[in-house]
């Protein structure tokens, strides 16, 4: 049977329907890419966690909250309507007639308060600096998750060099243990030599159970900050031994490191509140304009008013609003001082805990795993050519701590990294 070649219309027909197939499966095949389990680098870590932090979000509508509210802190209240009836008999045979009276008259106004000019710019400064405020809360936020990502990554990385590390320790036993058993088999050797090789292959097995345990948690924390349910391991690390920040400008800007922002902003607000507070001496002032209808053919009135606020009594108010937003500057300078301190200190220590970590690393990695490996080697080679087995164990033992030992370190010294790496603003970041 021949088939006959579609027309333009048969041909539109059948595009119609291949598109929706075509979507589901691209969308089908995309959900598959992303849900497949894949690497990721610090960098791109650090990244996507700031893309796709919730409380990111969250900190932008602070912010845009504090814009509004500042487009409005400087406006004149809203005038008010008022409308009601004046001077109505409402006692004897007249009561309650608008007619009788002549000074009686339906009146329609309007008001309007006017605050001083000095309480508006207060106002309006106050709010700019409640916007400084919201901007240095989303700026330390930003950078406490940049750390906690980071650190959340470097977890996940020091759990598979660990799991790395027993690995090739436990290829090394097993080709201990099956050495023993054929010393054995060929009556050279003990069956508790056997039993001894095995113990220490089952023990390494035993510590890699431990590490897949240990990187399954790092890799549910990972994907806490990235969204994602399918990290299979961490990508490529950066040098832990180099800073991105050099130690001296990091010393020379403690004011400028997360902690501080918002105590920074806070202080300037404090400085706000109180020119807002002196500003309430300056007397309010308030216009008004009514106009009154009277029946029976009498002359309609017009009212006009100004209004003045009196202060009075600002020595038991207006003196001790000002004497409060005073205390309350004093309060934040000491707080930030106080910050400043904790800020400074703790940097020169996790400055000196990272400088100390990198000698350790460069010790094991230098002389102590070398020399480890090489005892452990010697140990092996006399045991192949018919000495005991035992020296062999002290040494695998003692390679075994200098290994852990190492990965122990190269994490605490990617944890100091990661803590002088991010405490200052976005531009500054690796």
């Amino acid at each position: 049977m021949s088939r006959r070649p579609l027309t333009g219309a048969g041909r539109c027909v059948f595009a119609r329907a291949l598109t929706p197939c075509l979507l589901v499966a691209s969308i089908a095949h995309a959900s598959a890419l992303s849900a497949a389990p894949h690497d990721v680098s610090l960098t791109q870590a650090v990244r996507i966690a700031v893309e796709r932090a919730p409380l990111l979000d969250a900190r932008r509508s602070s912010v845009e909250s504090a814009r509004q509210e500042s487009a409005r802190a400087a406006a004149l209240p809203d005038p008010m309507l008022s409308v009601g009836i004046e001077d109505l008999p409402v006692t004897g045979a007249d009561a309650f007639d608008t007619r009788v009276d002549e000074m009686t008259m339906k009146k329609i106004g309007l008001r309007q308060e006017i605050p001083s000019r000095a309480k508006r710019e207060a106002r309006r400064t106050l709010a700019g600096r409640l916007i400084d405020e919201a901007q240095a809360q989303s700026a330390a936020e930003d950078l406490a998750i940049r750390r906690a990502a980071a650190e959340a990554w470097i977890d996940l990385w020091a759990a598979q060099q660990r799991r790395s590390a027993l690995q090739a320790l436990r290829e090394e036993a097993a080709t201990a243990a099956k050495l023993a058993k054929a010393r054995v088999a060929g009556g050279s050797d003990s069956v508790s030599d056997a039993l001894a090789a095995e113990a220490a292959v089952l023990e390494l097995d035993n510590r890699m159970e431990a590490a897949r345990t240990s990187e399954a948690a790092a890799q549910a924390s990972l994907a806490r900050w990235l969204a994602e349910d399918a990290i299979e391991a961490a990508g490529e690390a950066p040098d832990f031994t180099a800073l991105p920040i050099p130690k001296e400008r990091l010393l020379s800007e403690v004011e400028r490191m997360g902690a501080l922002l918002p105590v920074n902003a806070q202080v300037e607000s404090a400085a706000a509140e109180i020119d807002l507070a002196r500003a309430e001496r300056r007397p309010d002032w308030s216009m008004a304009a009514s106009f009154g209808q009277r029946s029976g053919g009498r002359s309609d009135m017009l009212m006009l008013e100004v209004g003045i606020g009196l202060p009075l009594f600002a020595r038991s108010r207006q003196d001790r609003g000002i004497a409060a937003r005073e205390a309350d500057y004093r309060a934040a300078l000491a707080m930030r001082e106080d910050s400043r301190r904790q800020q400074s200190a703790r940097l020169r220590a996790d400055i000196a805990r990272w400088d100390g970590l990198k000698r350790q690393v460069a010790l094991h990695e230098a002389s102590l795993l070398p020399l480890a490996r090489d005892r452990s080697a010697t140990a092996m080679a006399g045991y192949r050519a018919g000495g005991e087995l035992r020296p062999w164990l002290d040494a695998r033992r003692d390679e075994l701590s200098v290994h852990l030992s190492l990965v122990e370190y190269l994490g605490e010294l990617a944890r100091s990294w990661a803590a002088l790496a991010f405490l200052l603003p976005s531009e500054t970041q690796p």
